[in-house]
């Protein structure tokens, strides 16, 4: 058989499977184009409802590879390949991927976990295991922290679930807690009011929710005196450092002393002879 033969018997097969090869690709093309649209179009929407950064990023990276592997599905049916089939082969390797990656996999249902109830968010501070940080990035797998010296600790998704998780921001504002020790011999009341007087020319505190002042212990060298305000999130550090410095000027100012531990230590000579 020559030939010509065998392309007037194959041409009817090679020019479908041409066509179908040439309507795949374009196919393909036009549909990621089309799929990163819509994955663009439903950031901004999430974005213009205000949705937080972490769950839209989520949400938006999920839609992309669903949609992807529908088109990919769609294309390879295309070509007379059985989908259910393709599906069940699919299946089968995704149930090997995961059993090889069990923790992974823990991980990736405890991202949905924190996306779900939202225990913190970007941007929050907030202390898990060891780590007191803010939250930069959650992601399917690992959350992001950032330390305040710039350090960035990544913790595993099922590590931060596991831990319990305490949450610095989440309210709006936060107390101020602080101890000041004055001697015995030094009056409680000045130094009472002298503390009240530098909270309520601190900068930033709420003085609608009240300054609370009082005797926290009576220590073997030292009285020691809690300061409790409030103050917004933002300004909780500084707010803090104020109270610190100008409390102790205040003392100064006022004669009152701030007492360091103390201890008497007695000699004895013992004569021979």
């Amino acid at each position: 058989m020559d030939f010509n033969e065998l392309w007037t018997s194959y041409q009817p097969v090679l020019l479908a499977i041409g066509v179908r090869v040439v309507a795949a690709f374009f196919i393909l093309v036009i549909g990621i184009w089309l799929i990163n649209w819509l994955v663009r179009q439903a950031a901004k929407l999430m974005a213009k409802r205000n949705m937080d950064v972490s769950v839209s990023g989520f949400l938006t990276s999920f839609l992309s590879i669903g949609l992807k592997v529908l088109l990919i599905l769609s294309i390879v049916g295309m070509f007379g390949v059985e989908t259910t089939s393709f599906i069940a082969i699919l299946s089968a390797f995704s149930l090997a991927v995961g059993l090889a990656l069990q923790g992974n996999l823990g991980h990736f249902a405890s991202g949905i976990l924190l996306l779900t109830f939202r225990p913190f968010k970007v941007g929050d501070l907030i202390g898990t295991g060891k780590f007191v940080a803010t939250v930069k990035e959650i992601t399917v797998y690992h959350t992001v922290l950032q330390a305040v010296d710039n350090r960035l600790i990544i913790i595993p998704n099922g590590k931060v679930m596991g831990e319990a998780i305490e949450n610095y921001t989440a309210q709006g504002f936060r107390q101020l807690d602080l101890t000041f020790s004055i001697g015995y011999g030094d009056d409680i009341d000045q130094a009472r009011a002298v503390m009240t007087t530098v909270a309520e020319n601190t900068p930033n505190i709420l003085l609608d929710r009240g300054i609370n002042i009082f005797v926290r212990t009576l220590n073997d060298s030292s009285v020691d005196l809690a300061l409790r305000a409030w103050t917004e999130n933002a300004n909780y550090w500084p707010a803090l450092i104020h109270l610190n410095e100008h409390v102790k000027k205040a003392f100064d100012r006022e004669g009152i002393t701030i007492p360091f531990p103390q201890r008497d230590v007695h000699m004895y000579r013992e004569e021979v002879g």
